[in-house]
């Protein structure tokens, strides 16, 4: 089921190797390519542990296979390993479908993968698991033994979630499809939901054109909260983002920072950020969908540059075939 499109694959030990084709940039420096590793795979989180870059993506395919997660790990952006199936719905007896949009947290020694599962309606079984490990890596064992969140608050399906942790080190939790996103705080054995001092688990934010995959950074003492808009499967899936005050909003929409280039692919959204903080540069890891392939499932991880400019507000992203020169973490 997964499409075979590098130059070069070697097997270690069960764990696929893959050798990016080489790209050169006009400084003949090797350069990620997009997209970065092979397979039809969506929803990226992405994340620094110790010296490499991870990606957690989506294994796009039906419902009924999307039982299995995957990870990539980098030491440059380049050159991707394949960690074959780090979740299964096997070790998780309430999930048996559509594990979407992973989330990592590294907290206390441990990594903590959140996810959506069995594209959850009121009444059924399903929502937003957590899985834990030792290592990156994997395997992920149920932390919990059923879902953290099982039920539709403020109209916000339980899927695409994020995990955020402000500078006063208290973790959120961000979450939303269907066109509405809440916020709750997560309690520290990240098994539980705490309350607002209104008594209630759920507050809404939901921003202007919001639909799903949402994301938040802090930076310069600013949230940056973003989204994606449109449909999954339509050309108008884009990203958008508004900027805060607090990682409570309100969130004003400013603009679309992600989106469809008809020279280079289709559907660009649903993303995650990489800062890397010895360089200063920022990356954005996406999913989009080639100009050749029609079926919904059929996309791609990529990675490009993003920008800031003086006035702190994000820059539109160009998208490349090309993807981001190497760069290692330290």
């Amino acid at each position: 089921m997964r499409t075979k499109i590098l130059l070069g694959l070697m097997l270690c030990g069960g764990i696929n190797v893959y050798a990016q084709q080489a790209t050169k940039n006009s400084n003949n420096q090797q350069t990620s390519g997009n997209p970065i590793f092979p397979g039809w795979y969506a929803d990226p989180d992405a994340a620094i542990f110790g010296d490499s870059y991870w990606v957690y993506p989506t294994y796009s395919a039906k419902y009924n296979e999307q039982v299995f997660l995957d990870a990539f790990s980098s030491k440059d952006l380049v050159h991707w390993t394949k960690h074959h199936d780090i979740l299964d719905t096997a070790n998780f007896k309430w999930a048996h479908k559509a594990i979407w949009a992973p989330a990592i947290v590294q907290k206390d020694k441990k990594y903590y993968l959140f996810f959506g599962a069995n594209d959850m309606h009121q009444g059924e079984e399903g929502g937003i698991g957590v899985g834990v490990a030792d290592n990156p890596a994997g395997p992920y064992k149920d932390h919990i033994g059923h879902a953290l969140i099982d039920t539709v608050a403020n109209g916000a399906q339980p899927i695409d979630q994020f995990v955020f942790k402000d500078k006063d080190d208290k973790y959120y939790i961000f979450y939303g499809g269907w066109g509405h996103a809440n916020i709750a705080r997560l309690n520290d054995d990240f098994k539980s939901l705490g309350k607002w001092p209104d008594g209630k688990t759920f507050k809404e934010i939901t921003p202007e054109g919001f639909v799903e995959g949402i994301y938040m950074i802090r930076k310069d003492n600013k949230y940056y909260l973003m989204w994606s808009e449109g449909g999954w499967t339509g050309p108008d899936y884009s990203v958008a983002y508004a900027i805060a005050d607090s990682p409570f909003g309100p969130f004003k929409r400013i603009g679309k920072i992600l989106q469809q280039d008809m020279a280079v692919a289709r559907g660009a959204g649903h993303h995650s950020l990489i800062h890397n903080t010895k360089t200063g540069d920022w990356y954005i890891v996406y999913h989009r969908r080639p100009l050749t392939e029609t079926d919904g499932n059929h996309r791609e991880v990529c990675i490009d540059r993003l920008y800031f400019n003086k006035d702190g507000l994000i820059e539109p992203v160009k998208i490349t075939t090309t993807g981001v020169p190497a760069q290692t973490v330290k």
